[in-house]
């Protein structure tokens, strides 16, 4: 990634980094120890350069589930919340209950058009799930979209037929799909941070 590929107005889309991710019970095991690390990260550089930032929250209409409006797993995690409300440049908070922040309200994508944004990264929860939608979605709808991978992470998940895949077979199969389908480039913390600082 060249830092000129980084426009001043790109987003940075932090989606679902909520408490209720924190039940290894509930989800099972998880990849990518340092994704909260690399979430924070890019959140300050974002701040710092005055971009804009997109807070998402999944107010999950499952049964049982962590996410639930009214229960503490709803809640951003305190990294995140912390943060809020603290950048230089434009903020939004979008609520959802589908998995793409597109179809959240207030509506993302008039947001970004009244903002002038073409250009957008995701980092957040889960990598195959929320993150990649809103990612193949925005591919879909012209965006261009950085996907930094180390900043999300997922759970081991079984399907159909009893076949299962763990966390980083997932996460891989995520970023082939994207990259290689044309939805988004796959990205590294590492490289937006240093693209935010150009």
């Amino acid at each position: 990634m060249d830092k000129r590929e980084l426009h001043s107005n790109t987003a940075l889309v932090v989606i679902d980094v909520q408490k209720g991710f924190d039940e290894a019970e509930y989800w099972g095991p998880r990849d990518n120890p340092d994704a909260e690390e690399n979430i924070a990260a890019l959140i300050d550089a974002w701040q710092t350069s005055g971009r804009p930032v997109v807070f998402v929250r999944h107010d999950s209409l499952t049964a049982g589930s962590p996410l639930r409006p009214g229960q503490a797993g709803n809640d951003l995690k305190d990294f995140v919340e912390e943060r809020r409300g603290k950048g230089a440049g434009p903020e939004l908070f979008v609520t959802k209950t589908v998995n793409s922040a597109f179809y959240g309200t207030p509506d993302l994508r008039e947001w970004f058009d009244a903002e002038g944004i073409r250009q957008f990264v995701v980092a957040g929860i889960q990598t195959n799930m929320c993150a990649e939608t809103t990612a193949r979605m925005g591919g879909n709808l012209g965006y261009e979209v950085l996907f930094a991978l180390d900043a999300t992470h997922t759970f081991d998940l079984t399907g159909p037929y009893g076949w299962r895949l763990s966390a980083e077979e997932l996460a891989r199969a995520t970023a082939v799909t994207l990259q290689g389908g044309g939805f988004a480039e796959v990205v590294t913390t590492a490289e937006l941070t240093a693209a935010a600082k150009g």
